[in-house]
């Protein structure tokens, strides 16, 4: 054969064989980090099992906290992709020990191993010790349970509080969006706990935070739009709008009122009164 019909005869077959190539690397499924954005808090380990702690920060403060949660078969380095988990925070004090709010533990979405919940730390030790963390978990029909010390350290800002309604029930507010505020028409989220009982702190339904942002150092001038908080049923918290009309440190009174309308604490802001004492704090 001729070497002018050669040439055309090889051609063809090597693009044949880097099409097929092609198609079967198409054919391999990516890669996907299911942590990504994410930062490791601790691992907790159990038998043959480690329990990974993350969040986007990589720490635990007081307030609100996103934790997301993997478990590793330490025989194979694999993760379990079904099992069930639940958590009990417990801060040891002097002469006691008490618990703080939380959620349920489930499946984040369009994840395979990683699973998600929240909880809020309503304070600390200085050096951030103090608190335990209980993990209940069942795989495959098999029932473990660990304990281990964690730190929590103190967030700059106020973004939790605890206190003594007039009612004389114990409460705690937490401030969860905006975690990147701008100066803007901010979208404000907070949670609304009770104390039942040193270990339980359900959610606190129906009720309205009022809300009046000032800038202390700036005239304690406040901003315009802004709205009160109320319940949200599907998402378990309060929302509103929250005007920052511009950067620095402000100062966000409340107000906490009953179903009835009630006042349970805090006061108006006036020339007399410049900061109610139910208030959360944002600095950016």
């Amino acid at each position: 054969m001729k070497l002018k019909y050669i040439l055309p005869i090889l051609f063809i077959a090597l693009m044949s064989t880097a099409c097929s190539s092609d198609d079967d690397n198409n054919d391999t499924p990516p890669v996907i980090n299911e942590v990504e954005g994410l930062t490791k808090i601790q691992d907790i380990i159990n038998n043959n099992h480690t329990i990974e702690l993350w969040s986007k920060s990589g720490d635990f403060y007081t307030g609100y906290n996103d934790v997301s949660i993997r478990i590793k078969d330490n025989t194979n380095n694999t993760f379990f992709e079904d099992f069930t988990i639940s958590w009990l925070p417990v801060m040891q004090m002097p002469t006691m020990q008490h618990s703080c709010p939380k959620s349920t533990i489930t499946k984040a979405p369009g994840r395979d191993t990683v699973y998600q919940g929240f909880v809020i730390y309503q304070m600390t030790n200085t050096d951030g010790s103090g608190w335990s963390l209980t993990l209940d978990y069942a795989i495959d029909g098999m029932i473990y349970s660990v304990t281990d010390t964690i730190t929590v350290l103190q967030n700059n800002d106020q973004n939790v509080t605890s206190f003594m309604g007039s009612d004389n029930v114990r409460y705690i507010l937490a401030l969860i969006e905006p975690k990147d505020p701008k100066i803007a028409i901010n979208n404000m989220k907070v949670g609304l706990y009770k104390m039942e009982n040193m270990m339980s702190f359900p959610i606190v339904e129906d009720y309205t935070i009022t809300l009046d942002p000032r800038m202390p150092g700036m005239g304690n001038h406040s901003s315009p739009n802004n709205t009160d908080l109320t319940y949200r049923s599907v998402e378990g918290n309060y929302q509103g709008n929250l005007s920052l009309t511009m950067t620095g440190y402000w100062v966000l009174n409340l107000k906490l009122l009953d179903d009835m309308d009630t006042v349970l604490k805090g006061e108006d802001v006036t020339e007399d009164n410049p900061q109610s004492s139910l208030y959360l704090e944002l600095e950016f």
